[in-house]
């Protein structure tokens, strides 16, 4: 991987995890003013669930395969 794939890969990463924090404190507001709605409250957690594995798979791809 070249230092420009990187850094497109190290830009994403930041994006997505902006995106996620974001995601938890508009969770956290909605979940503050009762009642709220809850079909809304799924949408945004698969979302931020859906997040969570996109980071977690472009942390892996940053991360070289050295064999043992």
């Amino acid at each position: 991987m070249d230092d420009h794939e990187l850094d497109g890969l190290r830009a994403k990463l930041e994006e997505l995890r902006t995106e996620h924090r974001d995601l938890d404190a508009v969770i956290a507001r909605i979940t503050e003013n009762m009642p709220f709605d809850m079909i809304q409250m799924q949408r945004l957690k698969k979302r931020k669930l859906a997040l969570k594995d996109q980071i977690s798979r472009l942390e892996n791809r940053m991360i070289p395969d050295i064999i043992a």
